[in-house]
């Protein structure tokens, strides 16, 4: 992944010296989608960082003023190759929500999964109660393209039976994103979802 400079943020891959800023955001994750991903300690959030480091579809959105990890965004590994398909998803430290960083990083890394890695299409799977990550899909200029009732669970009820999720669908196709009648209509910058719950997974 090549470093990317938007106007207040910079995506890189991890890299060391990232594991507290990490830590700030897993150690208590509010999406379920990133419950499996909650770390412990710090020296679990270093071996985490080092994992991520060596994953190419493992991005950290930073604050350009201070290089702060505010969050993180995945997909766009080719794991559809032959469909020229990706996911893509986003994970941001509820410290930083309503500010427009997820705006502004999923953009950019849409802009790259199209212009520069060449997929035909991108999706993104969220929690059909997570209206924050709706919302920004939308922004994005991406469409909901189905609902999938109880598709997926990530915890159990009381007595160890697994709640399913019920999951949308977004999506956007690169003769749409390059056809200027998406989300690059809004200026960077501008202000975010509101909400603290500004995540989406990829699969």
């Amino acid at each position: 992944m090549q470093i990317i400079e938007t106007e207040h943020l910079i995506l890189r891959p991890f890299r060391e010296g990232d594991a507290a800023d990490l830590f700030a955001y897993l150690r208590t994750p509010t999406a379920p989608c990133f419950l499996s991903l909650k770390l412990a300690d710090l020296a679990e959030a270093e071996i985490e960082v080092r994992k991520r480091a060596l994953d190419e579809g493992r991005v950290a959105i930073c604050l350009k003023q201070n290089g702060q990890v505010i969050g993180d965004l995945f997909g766009g590994t080719g794991e559809d190759e032959k469909d020229e398909t990706a996911s893509i998803g986003w994970n941001l430290n509820p410290q930083f929500s309503g500010q427009g960083y997820a705006f502004e990083a999923a953009r950019a890394l849409l802009d790259h999964l199209f212009r520069v890695k060449g997929f035909r299409r991108v999706y993104a799977y969220v929690e059909d109660h997570n209206k924050p990550s709706q919302r920004l899909c939308e922004k994005l200029g991406m469409r909901r393209e189905g609902v999938f009732i109880e598709f997926v669970s990530f915890t159990n009820d009381d007595e160890g039976n697994p709640i399913y999720e019920n999951t949308m669908q977004y999506a956007i196709l690169r003769s749409e994103w390059m056809s200027g009648a998406t989300a690059i209509r809004h200026p960077l910058g501008m202000t975010g979802v509101a909400g603290t719950e500004t995540s989406s997974y990829g699969v």
